[in-house]
């Protein structure tokens, strides 16, 4: 008996661990199904929720502006640029916080903050040019959004149509743009001065750094003209020069600047290169 007990006693704690184990098994596939089938019901119901949103839609400002000068250019670029990011945070939020608050949280939390941040930002622009030339007025009127949604009522009627920012406006979609003085016709190209007949001798240590920036400039061009034709019919007079023109030679200035910088690290640097950077549009 003393020999019997043990055994019995291994067979059965060998049957309980095996039928845990089993059990266990089960439960994991069980809870692994069942976290899957939650997980691809969220996924399925925030794309369906995601595309019934609405999204803020804010007036163009470049095409509003009148000729920048050289020394505000990059400050001007940078400040559009930073409208469309606005716009896109904006957007953003109002996936985001889907469901909350009452019915007026997305003007009371998105669509009023973004005006107060775009008043901010155009009043930069406008300072940029003021400097050194006739200050701008009248652009606040382009910093109240609306919302592209149908019976949502928007808290201000922005005067003027909204169109596409220098960079691309992720908020307007569906929009035409101002056709009533129309500043792309679509006809013409931006031509540019070369750069790689300007260089010096290139030192095998720079060329690799050369040859891609040298790459990037006819990129950037291509992408200019690229623009110019989705852009048809949009923008004011000067909506080619402060939209595409203005932007484009701010790259290429930055482009050749890294290109004098390779070769100065171990020949000397060029230092006549700066004039090559300024491109024309020809009709």
């Amino acid at each position: 008996m003393s020999r019997a007990l043990p055994k019995y006693n291994k067979r059965r704690v060998g049957i309980i661990g095996g039928a845990a184990a089993v059990a266990l098994s089960g439960a994991i596939v069980a809870g692994s199904a069942l976290a899957g089938e939650t997980s691809n019901n969220k996924t399925t119901t925030q794309a369906t929720t995601k595309a019934a949103v609405a999204t803020v839609n804010c007036p163009a400002v470049a095409n509003r502006l009148p000729a920048i000068p050289a020394s505000a250019q990059a400050e001007v670029t940078r400040n559009l640029a930073l409208l469309n990011t606005q716009i896109a945070e904006a957007n953003k939020r109002i996936v985001d916080t889907q469901g909350q608050g009452g019915p007026n949280f997305i003007q009371n939390a998105i669509v009023g903050p973004l005006k107060d941040k775009r008043v901010a930002t155009i009043n930069r622009i406008a300072t940029a040019i003021g400097r050194t030339a006739a200050k701008p007025v009248g652009l606040d009127a382009l910093a109240p959004c609306t919302l592209n949604a149908a019976g949502v009522v928007p808290a201000a009627t922005p005067s003027a149509t909204a169109t596409q920012q220098a960079g691309g406006n992720a908020g307007n979609t569906g929009n035409t743009g101002n056709t009533g003085n129309a500043g792309n016709t679509g006809a013409g190209t931006i031509s540019c001065p070369d750069v790689a007949s300007q260089l010096p001798a290139i030192p095998a240590s720079a060329q690799a750094e050369v040859t891609r920036n040298l790459a990037l400039l006819n990129t950037q061009i291509a992408e200019a003209n690229t623009r110019l034709v989705n852009t048809q019919g949009q923008g004011g007079a000067n909506f080619v020069q402060n939209a595409i023109v203005g932007p484009l030679n701010g790259k290429r200035e930055s482009t050749i600047d890294r290109i004098a910088i390779a070769i100065g690290r171990t020949a000397a640097k060029p230092t006549n290169l700066g004039s090559l950077a300024a491109c024309t549009f020809t009709k």
